[in-house]
């Protein structure tokens, strides 16, 4: 787990309320605080959709960014910033899939619970933070470390840049 300050959170919201950076990732939660408290809680409810439009979907029993990032913009949008926010995303099982065989056999995909995203924003300061759950006991933080590392790198790809 790894805690990154990010330096141009102007930059960074516009980049996560106004394009596709996230839209791939599963959102777990996202509570936002203005006037009120928003929360949406990411809990995908099949019945509201037909067997087609299920078997569509990339992620079967997921909530996208994507499906989600129009409403979080109009909820921040406008001359005042939020005095909260926090989005957990999760990584979809095709991307843990392939970290997880970069491994050559450590752990099984069946083993890893999800791999996190944490945003927070408080104060006007915004920090990632990772997350790893994986179903059973082990000692080996090699997932953890490939999972921090890919973060890091997926930020800078973006140019984002943040303090660790």
């Amino acid at each position: 787990m790894i805690s990154l300050k990010i330096e141009d959170v102007k930059s960074f919201m516009s980049m996560l309320l106004t394009n596709s950076l996230f839209d791939e990732f599963i959102l777990k939660e996202m509570e936002i605080q203005t006037f009120t408290n928003f929360k949406v809680s990411g809990q995908f409810y099949k019945d509201f959709f037909s067997q087609e439009e299920i078997e569509d979907r990339i992620e079967k029993a997921a909530v996208l960014w994507s499906e989600i990032r129009g409403i979080a913009f109009s909820i921040i949008r406008g001359n005042k910033t939020p005095l909260s926010m926090k989005l957990v995303f999760q990584l979809p099982k095709e991307e843990v899939y392939r970290l997880v065989d970069s491994m050559g056999g450590r752990i099984k995909l069946e083993d890893v619970g999800g791999l996190f995203i944490n945003v927070r924003f408080e104060k006007n300061e915004l920090y990632i933070i990772t997350g790893t759950a994986i179903k059973t006991f082990t000692l080996d933080k090699t997932l953890e470390q490939l999972w921090d590392d890919w973060v890091r790198s997926f930020l800078k790809i973006q140019r984002i840049t943040y303090n660790e």
